[in-house]
């Protein structure tokens, strides 16, 4: 007997409605009944206004500053798991507090992993989130961490723009690890922006390790808070001889002098992600053209196709395989298929789909990734 799914309900905090509105609308369903009820000292009192009992409940919140968010997102954790519900998982898209992944001087807390204490003894099943500032911090959890990757929405884009001599920076030295993906994936060489600070969202030097001489350069960075590096990094550049400079950014913060860095700089073009609860985006009623361009997920193109959910596509044992398939991002109908399975008669029933599946005419190509080599 199949096993049945349990019901998944979406709900979200005040600090990022209208990214889950989104999110929900691409689910196909609206979002919880949830309210919070505020005090004249400044406590709030989050409560889910419907029966989440045995349901899957994803719980929609960035937790940068104000720490608020941090808090109300622990709240509602919290009614969650007292209300019975199955499994909770925390989506923060941006996850705060990031930054203080390590002890760099003497008697400093690492905030990234209290953090990750914290949605952890509140009861979160899961998290998921996205480009955190250092990919260890999964480590800090002994729960599940899905960690998304916007580089399949910034690839695509970089490629679109069609820059003849394309070269992509690192605006420090720890981004080189990400930039050093972009570089690959794109078949392009990297360069990097070696700052020194001495004190918090203040340069004190910056050098570029690299050519740049007649190159269009795009900049690569996880979070632009006051924006002062990308635009240091941008003057550097332009100074060593670069043709253009761009820059793209997962985490638009844009706090204190951010757009009056962006608006003094040399000419830059910063194409972000889903903005964050008050960061203004090209505001109509400003004077000032801050020159961001504001990209969506749906423009990469990648849909993510739950098992069993495309047409002609049924399996034996679903609750065991996991079938996920992924529209490819550069041609709508070559499919990728990856399983999640350790048994070998599952993967050779998965092959006979996948033929049919090709011959039927309904793809072009498909390819089969398999998650446990041993099996081979």
């Amino acid at each position: 007997m199949e096993k049945s799914l349990n019901k998944v309900k979406l709900f979200t905090c005040r600090g990022s409605r209208h990214l889950s509105e989104k999110i929900a609308d691409e689910f196909g369903e609206p979002l919880g009944d949830a309210s919070c009820s505020l005090y004249s000292d400044g406590e709030f009192q989050p409560s889910l206004n419907e029966s989440v009992r045995g349901t899957d409940i994803f719980i929609i919140q960035s937790t940068n500053p104000p720490q608020d968010n941090l808090m109300e997102l622990c709240l509602m954790i919290d009614a969650a798991k007292r209300a019975s519900a199955h499994k909770v998982v925390a989506v923060i898209p941006y996850y705060g507090l990031a930054r203080q992944d390590r002890k760099d001087k003497p008697r400093v807390p690492i905030a990234a992993k209290m953090v990750a204490d914290i949605l952890t003894a509140v009861g979160a099943d899961r998290v998921m989130t996205m480009d955190l500032h250092a990919p260890q911090i999964q480590g800090f959890f002994n729960i599940p961490v899905d960690h998304l990757d916007a580089s399949v929405i910034f690839i695509p884009y970089i490629q679109s723009l069609k820059l003849s001599n394309l070269k992509v920076a690192a605006p420090d030295i720890g981004a080189s690890k990400r930039v050093r993906f972009f570089a690959q994936a794109m078949n392009v060489e990297m360069v990097i922006c070696d700052k020194e600070r001495k004190i918090a969202n203040e340069i004190a030097s910056m050098t570029v390790i690299g050519d740049v001489e007649g190159y269009d350069i795009v900049l690569i960075d996880d979070i632009c808070d006051t924006a002062n590096t990308l635009c240091k990094a941008a003057q550097l550049l332009k100074e060593k001889g670069a043709k253009s400079v761009r820059a793209v950014c997962t985490h638009p913060v844009l706090s204190g002098k951010a757009y009056e860095n962006i608006e003094n700089s040399e000419p830059i073009s910063l194409a972000i992600l889903e903005k964050i609860t008050g960061v203004k985006i090209n505001d109509p009623e400003s004077k000032k053209q801050y020159h961001l361009d504001l990209l969506n997920v749906k423009e990469s193109k990648v849909n993510i196709i739950p098992f069993n959910d495309y047409p002609g596509l049924k399996f034996k044992k679903p609750s065991r395989e996991k079938i996920m398939w992924f529209r490819d991002q550069l041609n709508d109908r070559d499919l990728v298929c990856t399983v999640r399975t350790t048994k070998g008669e599952d993967i050779l029933a998965a092959c006979g789909q996948l033929k049919s599946f090709v011959e039927s005419g309904k793809t072009n190509d498909v390819k089969l990734n398999l998650w446990n080599q041993e099996i081979l």
